[in-house]
């Protein structure tokens, strides 16, 4: 009786789909060419040529099914999932507040966990933020800046997008060893439940950039430029406002800061400092 080696179809497209990606992303980095690239982003050709790429992938695939999912998904069930995941990944930010020697910022998280985790639901009701106990968001590539690790060069990830060689070793580091906001998701034993949320987590956090990307697009001339500074600045700010133990604005849920009108300013108050210089 013959055996047969071929590989099942439905397994055989994944992987052509895949090899198909990784391929235009290598084709994608030898595109652009910049003379003169920005001090902070010395790979400004590769970069951009992968931004390209990323964007391509976006516009095609995870905006569509992101805005879909923003349209279609009632607003109490949407703030429900992203509760839940915040609040999973809040046990991750507390244990770098505790790698940061930051006692009090690792309790408070911790109770926040706690709170939402019984009074919210299992974290589906932010219930800690309505009385005042606002998110910490933390991460190792922020741990690696405070114990006084250079963010080195900006890079542009495929698909995961802005990032840093430290920021970046960070994120692969930490999902080798196992350890991340979505940990707990890859315990789950049962395939298609463990990949369907992975998935949820996925559009989750894409549609919850949407007005980002409305306001990136309303006010960038550049859109890759605004990214990669809004980028540097946030995490510059992340890393100096730990340094110096002082409070940081939670960009958790847009992840770019705010570039509105400062009301302070309007009202002749004196302005805000300027950003805190580049690690």
């Amino acid at each position: 009786m013959k055996h047969s080696t071929r590989m099942p179809r439905p397994y055989a497209q994944r992987l052509l789909r895949l090899g198909s990606l990784v391929g235009a992303a290598a084709l994608a980095t030898g595109c652009a060419t910049v003379s003169n690239p920005s001090p902070d982003d010395p790979w400004e050709s590769y970069n951009r040529s992968m931004y390209a790429f990323n964007d391509t992938v976006d516009r095609a695939f995870l905006k569509p099914i992101a805005t879909g999912y923003d349209q279609l998904m009632p607003d109490p069930a949407q703030n429900c999932i992203h509760n839940i995941f915040s609040n999973v990944g809040d046990v991750w930010s507390a244990i770098n507040s505790f790698l940061q020697g930051r006692g009090h910022d690792f309790i408070n998280t911790l109770g926040r966990v706690l709170f939402n985790s019984t009074m919210g639901l299992g974290g589906c009701i932010d219930v800690a933020s309505m009385n005042g106990a606002n998110r910490i968001p933390n991460d190792f590539g922020v741990t690696l800046g405070v114990w006084g690790f250079d963010s080195g060069p900006y890079v542009v990830l495929p698909f995961l997008g802005s990032s840093s060689v430290r920021d970046g070793t960070a994120t692969l580091g930490t999902f080798a060893a196992g350890v991340s906001p979505i940990t707990p998701v890859f315990e789950i034993d049962n395939i298609p439940l463990r990949n369907s949320i992975i998935a949820l987590y996925a559009v989750d956090t894409r549609a919850n950039l949407l007005n980002a990307d409305k306001l990136v697009n309303d006010v960038a001339l550049d859109r890759y430029s605004f990214i990669r500074d809004a980028y540097i600045q946030r995490r510059n700010a992340q890393v100096n406002s730990r340094r110096n133990d002082s409070t940081l604005p939670d960009y958790s849920d847009d992840s770019l800061p705010d570039y509105g009108d400062d009301p302070a300013t309007d009202a002749g108050a004196a302005p805000n400092a300027g950003a805190p210089a580049a690690q």
